[in-house]
């Protein structure tokens, strides 16, 4: 599902100037302010052979009344996109507060002997913690990244500080907290090897993420040097890049089916500064256990065993939807670390939308409201959610957290019902302060520039190929709100071109 210049899950980053100048040319003059919000909208969609040949969902209401501005097609089904993430956010943000917290443990098969010694294994079990990386949080817009594997070595200090100095078993990275449900059904084969595609687990390290530096080597002909942050050495990889003379840089990769190599081939000019790939990692619970030996191991703690992963399979569970009761690791425990709350993660899922993110609150959802950490389980707590916002069901029919799956469908009115519905409930200044701010920050920090919309219009973005959404507030001159979803499927064009019409719409809005 790629296509130059976007990556899916991204929502709109990376907004071409075009974009910018299309907002610009279209801010309504003096003498177009008469014309009626209709008609002005109109002409906008019809700006471009791509802007006419879209399929376009509209709806605008004001907020407190829910009187309708303008629709078009409200009651269609149309692809959201990352649009998919305010139902995801919405549901967390409701069901589990935003305090709500996760813990990471070390647990070990036995207490640790007078001499330092485990006798058995040493499980690295995840809860559900999506930032053990190096992301700042709270997050603030372009705040620098630190060390990735801060959180494994403050296990791993912890360890430490218990006297553990041998585990005689392997490293074990449990990831049994949610059902082993890597990806979602919908998602395209091949954003599985990408960063925006990693898979799914209740152990996320640095977003289970590997990135890969490709460097020319010291004379033409020689191999390009390859550098991995962080340094973990997950996969199998298989050099193929080749440092030349000169001309353009040529790299490219796939990931085998099985997640356990890595095949990169391509040219690279001898003066070049190089190129990163962001790669998906297949198994997150292992490469969450390799990281965790390798800190144990760099403070003189000496493993025995190997690094190896645990899952929670399908199969293993009775029912997806509801549990009696949650299962719970046994052992002693030697160190536990408590993520950020909730909040904080659900601002950075959907102000830089980051699809891993999202599909962890929908497991989270589900083990905490239906004792069983599965999509399903997430997806029948979101069907009764929505049912208490009194959205019809056939309006909607969502499959995955983040909205990579072309699967989801969604109607304009259902998005606004959902965003009416937060707006009137008791956590609307939290849920207000998740969505991207026009001009700002997030996917819509490079958008709207100086028109009248920035810092008055917050919304979350979506994009696939063909396919771009926008939808929240925009808080008008007097005061009041109102509640858009613009979703545009099916246009076979520049992408920068929908954008435009989308913040045009928007700059209508605020005037």
């Amino acid at each position: 599902m790629r296509s130059g210049g976007w990556r899916p899950g991204a929502g709109g980053r990376g907004i071409a100037a075009g974009a910018l100048l299309l907002v610009a040319v279209l801010l309504p003059s003096a003498d177009s302010k008469a014309a009626s919000l209709s008609d002005r909208i109109e002409k906008l969609l019809a700006i471009s052979s791509t802007t006419r040949e879209a399929f376009w969902g509209i709806q605008i209401v004001d907020v407190s009344s829910g009187q309708t501005l303008y629709e078009l097609n409200p009651d269609r089904l149309f692809v959201p996109a990352s649009n998919t993430k305010l139902f995801t956010t919405a549901l967390a943000l409701t069901r589990l507060g935003p305090d709500f917290t996760s813990q990471t443990r070390v647990l070990a098969d036995t207490a640790v002997d007078a001499e330092g010694r485990i006798h058995g294994s040493l499980i690295l079990a995840g809860g559900g913690d999506p930032n053990l990386s190096g992301r700042a949080i709270p997050y603030r817009m372009g705040s620098p990244a630190g060390n990735p594997l801060a959180a494994l070595d403050d296990l791993a200090d912890q360890v430490a500080a218990r006297g553990v100095k041998r585990v005689d078993g392997d490293i074990v990275g449990d990831d049994t907290w949610y059902v082993w449900e890597p990806y979602s059904e919908g998602w395209a084969i091949d954003d599985l090897q990408y960063d925006y595609g990693a898979a799914v687990s209740a152990l996320t390290l640095n977003d289970n993420t590997l990135a890969i530096t490709v460097q020319p080597g010291e004379r033409a002909g020689d191999l390009a040097t390859l550098t991995l942050a962080p340094p973990v050495e997950v996969y199998t990889i298989e050099n193929r890049v080749r440092t030349v003379e000169g001309g353009v840089r040529k790299i490219d990769f796939e990931r085998a089916a099985d997640g356990s190599q890595v095949r990169i081939w391509g040219s690279i000019p001898l003066r070049d500064r190089g190129e990163t790939l962001l790669l998906g990692v297949a198994d997150p619970a292992r490469y969450a256990a390799l990281a965790f030996r390798q800190a144990l191991e760099e403070r003189g703690i000496v493993v025995h065993g190997g690094a190896i992963a645990r899952h929670l399979y399908r199969d293993q569970t009775t029912d997806l939807l509801q549990a009696p009761s949650a299962a719970a690791l046994s052992g002693v425990e030697l160190a536990r670390r408590t993520s950020a709350p909730l909040i904080e993660d659900l601002r950075i899922t959907d102000k830089i939308s980051q699809n891993l993110h999202a599909e962890m609150a929908l497991r989270a959802v589900g083990r905490a409201r239906r004792n069983v950490g599965s999509v399903e389980a997430g997806l029948e707590e979101l069907r009764a959610f929505l049912s208490e916002a009194g959205i019809d069901p056939a309006s909607w029919d969502i499959n995955d957290g983040s909205g990579l799956a072309r699967l989801n469908l969604v109607t304009p009115s259902a998005t606004v019902k959902l965003l009416r519905f937060m707006m009137a409930s008791p956590a609307h200044d939290a849920w207000l302060s998740l969505l991207p701010v026009a001009g700002r920050d997030g996917t819509l920090s490079a958008r709207f520039g100086d028109s009248p919309a920035a810092g008055r219009v917050y919304a979350k973005t979506g994009t696939v190929s063909h396919v771009s959404a926008l939808s929240g507030y925009a808080k008008r001159p007097d005061g009041t709100w109102v509640a858009f979803s613009i979703l545009a499927n099916n246009y076979n064009g520049p992408p920068s071109e929908i954008r435009g019409v989308m913040d045009s719409i928007c700059a209508l809005l605020v005037e």
